[in-house]
């Protein structure tokens, strides 16, 4: 099944359903879309399908990040389940809800303040996800008990007005969200991976004893069937909720999106896709200015860069890699370099601080933290730095310019 997840923004009438909405009738007659999901434990047991599952020849062999269209606010309509959503939201005429909710954003999206997107999550009545909540993301909003009814007036209030839906009984949501796309009517590939992500993150989870503080639950399409499985993780982080998103997540990077990006607030790069509040090239420009980062952070960790005067310097490999150069004779081995990286990058060695005494070679190199988390990057210091370094470029072309022309 193709994907159409381009570099350029989508309109936000191609994206905005990026759930299948749910049908009341039979479950048999849900399941004859394309793909189909497959039912019950069955969908569980067969991970490793060579055509779908994560053993499939396409897996993990195309570049992910930058495959997350623009958007600033996720809302996810909790309603059944995957097992008997349909394959398109729109075309669902016996689940009036989500049918409605999609319409009603469409309509309004241009009164909106922030692009939104609407994905459908599991729902079930009697828990924190019953069918009709309503969850808001980043702002960790939850109303209760949206009818079809009402959706004119939540929309009007909660998402055009940005004040709150009092019928809807807002209230503060805590914790970190894992949502898995586990839509099978809609691709085979999610139908198969998303079940099997899911048993084993609560799986992983109870081992930590994290069922408080860690929510699980199947979604609805959010592009990118290809990249199955597909994974969007909602956690603070700094005291901010930053949605990310994963593809080809096989179930032996469960632990790993735990423990790194929910406990310690890291991304896995290897799988990301991309972030909310991000464009398709913020996206790009994030992952290469944190490699960036990465191996400025290990070229003076090695201290492989002495040159002759004690400054860094550095060339170009052949493979595109930077490699350390040599100005002159090295008078001191890699031990004896001793430098403070600040967070800017900037080396702030100074030329007298010549490295010479024993007890200065004693001492361990001493390389500050380096930020690994990106969300602490805005969008506005990107634009700086893409501003410093086109007024630099201009200051070098009118110095030699200048030069030319005193020269004659």
């Amino acid at each position: 099944m193709s994907d159409n997840v381009g570099t350029s923004p989508t309109p936000l009438d191609d994206w905005l359903i990026s759930s299948p909405a749910e049908a009341t009738g039979s479950a048999a007659g849900s399941l004859q879309n394309d793909g189909g999901i497959l039912a019950g434990d069955a969908a569980v047991a067969a991970p490793y399908d060579p055509e779908s599952g994560f053993q499939r020849a396409e897996f993990g062999t195309q570049t992910l990040v930058g495959t997350v269209q623009y958007h600033e606010r996720h809302v996810f309509l909790c309603y059944k389940n995957p097992q008997v959503w349909p394959s398109h939201l729109e075309s669902s005429e016996s689940d009036r809800l989500p049918r409605l909710l999609s319409a009603a954003l469409k309509s309004r999206k241009g009164e909106m303040k922030k692009s939104t997107r609407l994905t459908i999550c599991e729902g079930e009545d009697g828990t924190d996800a019953s069918n009709g909540d309503v969850l808001i993301f980043p702002d960790m909003i939850r109303y209760r008990r949206l009818t079809h009814f009402d959706v004119e007036t939540f929309v009007e209030e909660a998402l055009v007005t940005d004040t709150e839906w009092l019928p809807g009984s807002p209230t503060s949501i805590t914790g970190a969200y894992v949502f898995v796309c586990a839509h099978g009517s809609r691709d085979k590939r999610c139908g198969t991976c998303g079940p099997a992500l899911i048993k084993k993150f609560k799986e992983e989870i109870g081992v930590r004893g994290l069922q408080d503080q860690i929510t699980v639950s199947g979604c609805s399409h959010i592009g990118g069937h290809k990249y199955a499985g597909n994974v969007i993780i909602f956690s603070p982080v700094n005291g901010e909720v930053a949605g990310h998103w994963y593809g080809y997540v096989a179930p032996d990077d469960v632990a790993v999106l735990l423990d790194q990006h929910i406990g310690k607030g890291e991304v896995v790069d290897h799988l990301w896709r991309g972030q909310l509040g991000l464009s398709v090239e913020d996206q790009k420009n994030a992952l290469e200015l944190k490699r960036q980062l990465a191996n400025l952070t290990e070229q003076n960790s090695s201290g492989c860069c002495q040159g002759s005067n004690g400054n860094v310097t550095c060339c170009q490999g052949s493979n595109g890699n930077a490699t350390c150069c040599q100005n002159g004779p090295q008078k001191e081995t890699n031990s004896d370099v001793n430098r403070a990286i600040t967070e800017d990058g900037k080396d702030k060695t100074t030329p007298d601080e010549k490295i010479s005494s024993s007890a200065r070679r004693s001492r361990s190199r001493k390389v500050c933290h380096l930020p690994t988390w990106f969300e602490t990057w805005e969008k506005e210091d990107t634009y700086a730095v893409l501003a410093v370094a086109a007024a630099g470029a201009a200051i070098c072309v009118a110095y030699s310019m200048y030069k030319h022309h005193h020269s004659k």
